[in-house]
């Protein structure tokens, strides 16, 4: 999950990993519905690798190519992104392609300022899900230097807390006031990459800025959405659920799910106690997290984010289902009104605060954590409209665009690195009955990358 506006998971109950067995298909033919999502993937597979071969994004309008962190420079940012899907896929061919182009090519010794909290969630987490599916030492050596890369910006904190850029060369650091989910969102990514390389170093940081910044929670239990990482001190009182808070509290879960850190465990249960007890609020029978004041807990907003839409499979996962549940109908009861879900809505008034459509996996996202708990055929069905709007809405000459508004259904010719790693898998999966992923026992991180569940 990006959050720019900012970025599942397995499940685990008592302890054990759960899971139904795939329903059989009374009126939705998945198998076929998810070689559909193949042939879609390798379809802009092809156009990425004949116009934008690389480069961190196509321009699936125009055919052309956009940097992401550095102006002008590249990172093979939907390359790397892209590499678990199309192994999950079976698209060997098209998988081995891109590890060749990252052993001859992907270099991070570069001039240039990046994003701490991307960077870690798709470069980093990317290289890794690639390792995991093949292997290659080349892989791990790379995410190694980007992690070495990215350490200073967790060091130079007295309290653990990163600063959100960091030049790739210079160790130059911008950014100390920050936010939950940039400094909580990297534990999954460096707790494996100790795993992998022997050395704790990165787990720890990673833990010990969640740490750092669950201390600093209010007496209601609340955390505000921006803070200064070098003083501790709040820089807002706006509690969310959405950006750019949300994936802190994804990885607080996930840290127990993938490492049993029983920290991280107390930590989400605090934290999601807190959540509901202040944050729920109904309008008629759809369920609503909305915005509040940290510290007296008095409502701020209505609003809601597209990307706070994960937050139901989440409660899933972490048990509350009932919530959880409610929460991903509502929104999906936005994408039916418009046909294909708005950044930003507001439930109260009915108004769109974000006309656009940024090529977004959280509410499919939700709903495949629903369906890996309980095999309903709801949440099947939910991720197939999902999947057919983004078809009949997003694609375009070259691949698939962003929604510059959801009213109008007019496109901008940009497509998002994460919609490599995220939304086609999530349809791949729950569609597909994937022979190369444990649907028993998995993890994919805020990113969609699997750490956990690759079959070979």
């Amino acid at each position: 999950m990006s959050h720019f506006r900012i970025g599942r998971r397995g499940l685990v109950l008592g302890g054990a990993a759960a899971f139904v067995p795939l329903p059989a298909a009374a009126k939705e033919n998945y198998r076929a519905l998810g070689e559909d999502v193949r042939n879609e993937m390798r379809w802009a597979w092809g156009h990425y690798r004949q116009r934008a071969w690389g480069k961190d994004q196509i321009m699936p309008i125009s055919g052309g190519a956009e940097s992401f962190s550095i102006k002008g420079r590249h990172l093979g940012l939907s390359l790397v992104e892209a590499l678990d899907t199309l192994w999950l896929m079976e698209l060997d061919a098209e998988f081995q392609d891109g590890v060749d182009w990252i052993k001859a090519n992907l270099d991070f010794d570069v001039d240039g300022e990046v994003s701490v909290f991307e960077t870690i969630i798709r470069l980093v987490g990317g290289l890794l899900s690639a390792w995991h599916a093949c292997g290659d030492p080349v892989l791990l050596a790379k995410a190694k230097d980007l992690a070495d890369r990215l350490m200073p910006s967790f060091e130079a904190s007295p309290l653990g807390l990163p600063h959100r850029y960091i030049n790739l060369k210079t160790g130059a650091l911008r950014g100390a006031e920050t936010n939950p989910a940039e400094i909580g969102s990297c534990i999954t990514e460096f707790g494996i990459l100790s795993q992998a390389t022997g050395d704790p170093r990165y787990f720890n940081a990673a833990k010990k800025a969640l740490v750092s910044m669950y201390d600093r929670r209010s007496k209601l239990g609340l955390l505000a959405d921006k803070i200064d990482c070098m003083t501790g001190e709040w820089k807002s009182r706006r509690a969310t659920i959405g950006p750019p808070s949300d994936s802190y509290y994804e990885y607080l879960w996930d840290a127990w799910d993938l490492f049993r850190d029983a920290d991280c465990l107390a930590m989400y249960r605090t934290c999601t106690a807190a959540i509901l007890r202040h944050q729920s609020a109904r309008l008629g029978d759809r369920l609503w997290f909305v915005d509040v004041d940290f510290e007296t807990g008095a409502r701020l907003s209505w609003e809601q984010d597209e990307l706070s839409s994960f937050y139901g499979g989440l409660l899933a996962q972490g048990g509350d289902r009932r919530e959880g549940e409610a929460y991903t109908r509502a929104w999906d009861s936005v994408a039916d009104t418009f046909g294909i879900l708005p950044e930003g809505y507001d439930p109260n008034s009915g108004a769109l605060s974000y006309k656009t459509n940024d090529l977004r996996p959280e509410l499919a996202d939700a709903a495949f954590n629903h369906w890996l708990i309980d095999g309903r055929e709801e949440w099947r069905a939910m991720v197939a409209r999902h999947y057919r709007a983004m078809k009949k809405w997003n694609r375009a000459p070259y691949g698939y665009a962003v929604m510059a508004d959801v009213t109008t259904k007019t496109q901008g010719d940009h497509c998002p690195g994460y919609w490599w790693s995220e939304q086609m898998k999530y349809y791949w999966l729950i569609f597909a009955n994937a022979r190369r992923f444990d649907y028993r026992n998995n993890y994919l991180s805020t990113e969609g990358n699997v750490f956990r569940g690759l079959r070979k």
